[in-house]
């Protein structure tokens, strides 16, 4: 009866559509959402892109603002969505009054309290997507937004061995010295008015000057982000080429880095959607797609063999 029970729940969660799983890490229950993509037949592997919200934010939200649940249905790949812990684990999730955020590196939110080990939660996240679907393991990208690209950075940074690409939008990263075992790519996306992500750096604050005790330790500029990725991976510290257009500028740093700005672009997720207001965090745009651009740049790195 277990047998078979296990092949029922392996058989439902490979149907289309959107799959709500928990799983326990450490001494937490987890959760996270699977999209799978109208055309996965649990026969031919498949890449996996998991998608880090913003601090304060929720699976649900990313799904949302992003669209990469319309993504993977084009592209044939596994969307996941996993939930950082609130601040209090015991209260549910609020934006402002307990919000939910990733253990980046930053030392920013969780003083006097125990961290939740959040890569080890999203290694262990992987290895039940490995049991449950047909992954091509050398096909697994992470990208996040804000706090969730700052997750990105050190998930990418210590889970090298298993990670093809990664792409922060709109986040910072906070380790000191980036050393990676394996190289991992590195797209990154922000917006050239972003109120809550400077490019020359300091502390975030919405539109109207508002700022909070969580969020508020300064951000070191964007270029040292991109210097640390470049140094761990030994590109040139300087563009190796550079573009612009419609207001979208794009510094490569050969074929591993890529650096886009948005001119105007606020704190948000360029050509989706922004759950919150403008006059607090900025334009949205549509000069630039940030999903397809991202998938364009994942789809052709995998995990090299030595």
């Amino acid at each position: 009866m277990h047998w078979m029970t296990c092949f029922l729940g392996a058989a439902l969660a490979a149907n289309p559509g959107d799959h709500s799983h928990t799983i326990n890490a450490g001494e937490l229950k987890r959760h996270y959402t699977v999209h799978v993509p109208s055309g996965y037949d649990g026969r031919t592997p498949v890449p996996v892109v998991v998608m880090l919200h913003g601090g304060g934010g929720t699976s649900r939200a990313a799904a949302t603002e992003t669209g990469w649940g319309a993504k993977a249905d084009k592209e044939g790949f596994l969307a996941v969505f996993p939930d950082a812990m609130a601040r209090d684990p015991s209260k549910p999730g609020s934006f402002a009054r307990n919000p939910q955020l990733w253990n980046d590196g930053s030392d920013r939110f969780y003083p006097g309290q125990k961290a939740p080990d959040d890569v080890a939660f999203l290694n262990a996240m992987l290895d039940e997507l490995s049991a449950k679907f047909n992954v091509d393991a050398r096909r697994i990208y992470v990208t996040g937004f804000s706090n969730g690209a700052s997750m990105s950075f050190r998930f990418g940074a210590e889970a090298s061995k298993r990670i093809a690409a990664i792409a922060p939008v709109a986040g910072a990263c906070w380790l000191e010295k980036v050393r990676l075992e394996r190289p991992v790519p590195m797209c990154y996306l922000t917006g050239s008015a972003d109120p809550l992500n400077l490019i020359e750096g300091g502390v975030p604050r919405l539109l109207g000057g508002g700022s909070d005790k969580v969020r508020a330790k300064p951000k070191p500029p964007v270029r040292d982000s991109i210097r640390k990725w470049t140094d761990a991976l030994g590109c040139s510290a300087t563009p190796t080429s550079a573009t612009e257009t419609n207001g979208v500028h794009i510094e490569r740093y050969g074929a591993d880095v890529v650096y886009v700005t948005v001119a105007g672009q606020g704190h948000t997720w360029a050509g989706g959607r922004s759950l919150l207001p403008g006059f607090m965090v900025g334009k949205t745009t549509d000069k630039l797609n940030a999903t397809d651009f991202i998938w364009e740049f994942f789809r052709t790195k995998q995990t090299r063999t030595h």
